[in-house]
C-alpha cells in the first residue's frame, strides 16, 4: 500500500503541474485512497503572492472524512461550503519562490496525505524612505529592548492561540476604516538612509478621534499601551486569523470582550512611535503576518466597505 501510494503521488504531481498551469487559474491534485477516488485538492490563485493569503480547496471527500493540513508551518482549518472543504493559507513575505502544501485525509481509521510544491511570486513591495528625528533611528536601550521583546511575545501568543480558537466569524471581513491608505503592506522602511524594517501592516488615514472598527467578529485578547504600537487592541477571530489595531487615542473594549464585525473598538490616534495620527492595521494567519488587502480580497465583502 505504501509503495503504491508513493508512486501514485509522484504521477499525480507531475500531471497536476501540467494541467494546473494550462488552466491558468488553479492547480489540482487527486487525494489518495483513504477518502475516495473522486477527491481532489486545488489552490487559488495558481501562483500565490509572498506576504498574502490564498485558498486551499478540497472536493469529493465524504462528509465523514476529516481534513487537516499544513502550509508554511501553520495548520489549515477546513470548513465545508457548497460541497467543498476550504481553508485560508499564508505565504510568508520573506519565503522562497516555492511553498509546500500538505493535506491529510482521515476516514474510518485510514489516513492518506498528499504533498505539493507550488510556485510563489514576489509582492514587489516598495522601499519607503523617511527622514525622522535621530531618536527614532537609534537602537533602543536594554530596558526598552526587553519591553519590546515582551510585547512582541504577547502579540505572538495571540497569533498562536488563534489556531485553537474555533472560527468566530461567518460574515466577510471588512476594512476597519473607510479611508485613504497612506502606507501599504510589505514595503521596506529606510530611516535616514538605512533600511531598518518592513512595514508589516496597512496604514489608514484618519484624524485623532475618528472611529476604528473591528474587521470581523472576534475575542479581544490584548488592550494595552505598547512601545511601538502605542495604545493597541488585538482581536482573535479563530481558525488561525487575528488582527491588531495600533496607535489608538482611545480603546473602547476590554480583554475578553466578544466584538462584532463593524463594531467601534477604538479611535484613531498618534500614540507610540508615529509621526502623526493614523490607524496601523495588522492581519496574521497564525504567526505569519500577511497583507490585510489579501484578506479582504479572498474573504471580504464585495464592496470593500466596513460595517
Amino acid at each position: 500500500m505504501v509503495a503504491r501510494t508513493v508512486l501514485t503521488l509522484a504521477a499525480v504531481v507531475a500531471v497536476a503541474w501540467t494541467i494546473g498551469y494550462a488552466r491558468g487559474s488553479r492547480a489540482e491534485l487527486e487525494i489518495p485512497d483513504a477518502c475516495g477516488d473522486s477527491s481532489a485538492i486545488s489552490w487559488q490563485p495558481l501562483v500565490p503572492t509572498q506576504g498574502a493569503l490564498f485558498r486551499v480547496r478540497v472536493i469529493g471527500t465524504p462528509a465523514s472524512a476529516q481534513l487537516t493540513g499544513v502550509v508554511a508551518g501553520e495548520p489549515l482549518h477546513f470548513a465545508t461550503d457548497s460541497g467543498a472543504s476550504q481553508s485560508l493559507a499564508p505565504v510568508p513575505i520573506d519565503g522562497p519562490d516555492s511553498l509546500e502544501i500538505l493535506v491529510r485525509c482521515t476516514m474510518d481509521g485510514a489516513s492518506d496525505s498528499i504533498t505539493a510544491r507550488i510556485g510563489t511570486t514576489s509582492g514587489n513591495y516598495p522601499i519607503e524612505r523617511l527622514q525622522v528625528a535621530p531618536a527614532f533611528g537609534r537602537p533602543p536601550d536594554s530596558a526598552t529592548a526587553a519591553r519590546i521583546a515582551r510585547e512582541s511575545k504577547r502579540a505572538l501568543d495571540v497569533a498562536t492561540q488563534s489556531h485553537t480558537t474555533p472560527p468566530l466569524w461567518q460574515d466577510p471581513f471588512a476594512v476597519p476604516r473607510e479611508a485613504r491608505i497612506t502606507s501599504g503592506f510589505g514595503g521596506g522602511r529606510e530611516f535616514n538612509g538605512t533600511i531598518t524594517s518592513r512595514h508589516m501592516g496597512t496604514d489608514f488615514a484618519g484624524a485623532t478621534g475618528s472611529p476604528v472598527r473591528a474587521a470581523n467578529r472576534g475575542v479581544v485578547r490584548i488592550v494595552d499601551a505598547f512601545f511601538y504600537g502605542g495604545n493597541v487592541v488585538y482581536l482573535d477571530h479563530g481558525a488561525g486569523l487575528s488582527s491588531a489595531y495600533l496607535h489608538l487615542s482611545e480603546q473602547l473594549v476590554a480583554v475578553g470582550d466578544t466584538v462584532q464585525r463593524g463594531q467601534t473598538i477604538g479611535k484613531v490616534g498618534a500614540t507610540g512611535r508615529v509621526t502623526g495620527p493614523h490607524l496601523h492595521f495588522i492581519v496574521r494567519y497564525g504567526t505569519v503576518t500577511v497583507d490585510p488587502l489579501s484578506l479582504f480580497a479572498i474573504a471580504g465583502d464585495s464592496s470593500g466597505r466596513g460595517g
